[in-house]
């Protein structure tokens, strides 16, 4: 894969796939860099901040989405987030929507995963949400817009991980908590894609639906507007392919990128 039109000085890529692929592997949790002006904003002392990053980080997905990409027949898009999420979180509304400011996690986190002091409660987000957040929203919305031009649709397929067992920011974790999780959305997920991701991931243990995570990613031009606009949100629990927390992939990320490929080729050129 090629860099695209993404400049190297920005924290975020986006890697070149088939021309005639509508599919866009996005991986926005991979990453544990932090810029030293935004880390002296964290209270964290060094050795708690690498914990943190054991925790929050969704190690290997990476590695996953661009090993799905080599295995694939038709080579999908990838976007990827150079910056941890600790930065900014993409995800996220930018403002009151976002259900996590319930427990510090917004698009500028205040909280850690176990609900301890990350940065000052009366912290001023905009600075951050204006130098990292806008800038990812944008070059996102102009990745989906450049595939829906050429191809007529885009499909996102959202790259994460979870941990096996719950941690306490968690608003929903008390369901279950399967090899593979898929989240969707009521507008833009099709059953296709739905049953498609089914098929795939079906050799890789039980496939269960929106629990401990649902929705997916679609940049809000799009959100809730534009049904050529696919997404799902692929959560994988973490023990399936590395060692908790933070550590190192094994085999069965392989297994797993075999599987993610399947399903990028499913979608219908």
């Amino acid at each position: 894969m090629s860099r695209h039109v993404t400049p190297a000085a920005l924290p975020f890529e986006l890697l070149s796939g088939a021309g005639d692929s509508p599919v866009i592997l996005h991986v926005p949790h991979s990453a544990r860099a932090i810029p030293p002006a935004v880390r002296a904003g964290i209270v964290l002392d060094d050795a708690a901040l690498e914990r943190e990053l054991d925790h929050i980080t969704d190690a290997h997905t990476v590695e996953l989405a661009a090993e799905a990409a080599k295995l694939s027949a038709v080579a999908p898009w990838q976007f990827v987030n150079r910056l941890s999420r600790l930065v900014i979180d993409p995800e996220r509304f930018p403002d009151e929507r976002e259900e996590m400011l319930a427990v510090g996690m917004g698009a500028v986190y205040t909280r850690t995963t176990h609900r301890e002091v990350l940065r000052a409660e009366d912290v001023d987000p905009e600075p951050l949400i204006e130098r990292y957040f806008h800038p990812y929203a944008r070059a996102m919305t102009e990745a989906v817009a450049e595939r829906l031009a050429v191809t007529g649709r885009a499909v996102i397929i959202d790259v994460h991980s979870y941990p096996t067992a719950r941690l306490p920011y968690e608003l929903h974790g008390e369901g279950p908590r399967p090899p593979v999780c898929l989240g969707t959305d009521s507008f833009h997920t099709p059953p296709g894609l739905l049953a498609a991701a089914r098929e795939a991931f079906s050799e890789c243990g039980e496939t269960g639906l929106d629990s401990p995570f649902g929705g997916a990613y679609v940049p809000l031009e799009f959100y809730g507007e534009d049904a050529r606009v696919s997404a799902l949100m692929v959560e994988i629990r973490r023990d399936t392919y590395m060692t908790e927390p933070g550590g190192p992939a094994g085999a069965g990320l392989t297994r797993l990128a075999s599987a993610l490929a399947a399903l990028v080729d499913a979608v219908p050129l």
